[in-house]
This record gives structure tokens, C-alpha cells and sequence, in this order.
């Protein structure tokens, strides 16, 4: 490949970027629509691309990663986005956490240009992102995935293979799924131990060397819950919302009643509603404990 491109620049896409140009090996070029990332990225080697088409032209690999399912079908999908440049033989890699029917629209308008396509979406918190050491889970066809797989390795250490197109991003819905259904868990028992008389972060460090031990727990328990820090430059409850909403309608396209989630949205929603949608998600545990 002579050259890789990276759309989506933010918290998670900037990090990502950085490592991509200084591990492989190949000129990187960016676009965001903000240009302060660029700016910054532009002191690592990262070349500006004036637009998408811009960018998709000059690379034989795409990366996007981008909020939601509206940005990844306008970048993809949109005039002037990127299907609508590409030419054959290139690869189109979206990580951004969508539904699983996005990776399959524009698996089948990649198809048609003879594109090859994969869902790619990442898990880990920020400092993995910093440090490269994020789970890329991807869908889509193993070949093409050996391709982009070096390209991989420089953002994350645990790339895994789930199957056909959308199937990285069934994945990626489950996860943060659990994830926050799990944090819901442990505000709630949070809350109930200090109203008993423990300490907050006695009560964290002990549950995590217990059976009650997660990710979640050292993570968004200890880091943010027990100092009551929830930074509005981490995962927002807006967009705690947004994945576990596409979670729950996955869920119901699969004749599941997920109402762990459900209630969860109710919480986050409630936290939103009282004004912490940019918060951190671990604001949970305040709409617990009021």
C-alpha cells in the first residue's frame, strides 16, 4: 500500500492516527473538520487532505472513525464521500460504533466499485488509544482483514476476526452493552455499601479482589466513581445513550427483551435530563445516590 488515510479525528481517531504514522511505515493523511487535531497531527508527519475525496484519492486504505450512524453514512455514503471516490482494490475500514446495518449498506456500495470493505470498530478507554493497545474487533472477509492487519497492529494488541460484514460491530454493541450495564451494577451497590456505612473506595478496592472484579470496577469505579470525578473529555452519557440504544434496537431486531439495558437508558436519559449528557457515564451513580 502506498498510503493510509484516517478520517475522524477526535478523542479516540486523533490517538489512533498518531500511532498509525509514527508505527507504519507509510505516508498517513488526515481530515477532520476541525482543524485543530490536524495541526497538532500535522508535528507527527500527518499530511491535511483538503477534503474526503481529497484524502480517499491519494490512499489505498481508508480509516474512519466518526460518533454515530449519521456521520458514518454521510462520510461513506454522502456526496462527495468516500465510496463515491474510491476506485478498485482499495479498502474502506470503518471503526466508528455503528449498527450493524451501516457496515452492510456500504459493504454492498464498496462491492459495486469493486472495494473491499470491513467493520472495524474499537474497545478500551482512552489510554488505550494513547498507547495502542485497543481491541479492533472486525467483520468482514478474512483475507481483507490480513491485509489491513499490519495497519492494525500499530493502534491495537488484540485484533479478533468475529465473522462476515457487521458482525465487528454486533460485537462492539455487546460490549459496551455490558460494559455499562456493569457500571449501573456497581453505582448501585456503591451506593448501597457507603449508605451502610463503608467506605466508597474500600468498598471498589475490595470488590475487585473478589469475583465481583472487572474491568469496569479498577476502571470507571476507581478511577472516577470513588473520587466522584466524572471529566466531560471521556465517554459522555450522550454517547453511553447512543450505543446501548443501538444495542437495545439490535436487540429487538433479534426478538430479545434486553431490559437491563432498557434501564439503563432510563438512567442515563435521567442524567442527561438533569445536565450531564457531557459528562462521564460514571454520573450514573449520582442519579443513584440523590
Amino acid at each position: 500500500m502506498k498510503a493510509v488515510g484516517f478520517i475522524g479525528l477526535g478523542v479516540m481517531g486523533e490517538a489512533m492516527c498518531r500511532n498509525l504514522v509514527r508505527k507504519c511505515g507509510k505516508p498517513v493523511i488526515g481530515f477532520d473538520r476541525r482543524p485543530e487535531p490536524l495541526e497538532r497531527l500535522e508535528k507527527d508527519g500527518v499530511k491535511r487532505a483538503a477534503s474526503i475525496a481529497d484524502l480517499v484519492r491519494q490512499v489505498d486504505l481508508v480509516l474512519i472513525c466518526v460518533p454515530g450512524e449519521p456521520e458514518s453514512r454521510a462520510v461513506c455514503l454522502g456526496k462527495d464521500g468516500v465510496v463515491e471516490n474510491t476506485r478498485a482494490g482499495q479498502i474502506v475500514v470503518d471503526m466508528s460504533t455503528v449498527p450493524p446495518s451501516v457496515g452492510r449498506d456500504v459493504a454492498a456500495a464498496c462491492a459495486r466499485k469493486s472495494v473491499d470493505f470491513l467493520d472495524a470498530p474499537i474497545a478500551r478507554a482512552r489510554f488505550a488509544a494513547i498507547d495502542g493497545t485497543l481491541s479492533i474487533m472486525a467483520g468482514g472477509d478474512a483475507d481483507v482483514l490480513k491485509r489491513a492487519h499490519p495497519f492494525f497492529a500499530t493502534m491495537g494488541t488484540d485484533i479478533t476476526h468475529c465473522g462476515g460484514t457487521g458482525t465487528g460491530q454486533v460485537m462492539k454493541l455487546m460490549n459496551n452493552m455490558v460494559v455499562y450495564e456493569n457500571l449501573n451494577a456497581i453505582a448501585e451497590a456503591y451506593t448501597i455499601a457507603k449508605r451502610a456505612g463503608m467506605d466508597g473506595t474500600l468498598f471498589l478496592e475490595t470488590l475487585a479482589k473478589g469475583s465481583g472484579d472487572s474491568f469496569v470496577c479498577r476502571n470507571h469505579g476507581l478511577k472516577s466513581m470513588a473520587k466522584d470525578d466524572h471529566p466531560e473529555n471521556a465517554f459522555p452519557v450522550t454517547y453511553v445513550l447512543k450505543d446501548v440504544g443501538y444495542a437495545v434496537q439490535l436487540a429487538e431486531e433479534m426478538g430479545v427483551d434486553a431490559r437491563g439495558a432498557k434501564l439503563l437508558i432510563e438512567r442515563m436519559e435521567e442524567a442527561k435530563a438533569a445536565g450531564y449528557g457531557a459528562k462521564y457515564g460514571t454520573i450514573i451513580q449520582r442519579m443513584i445516590d440523590k
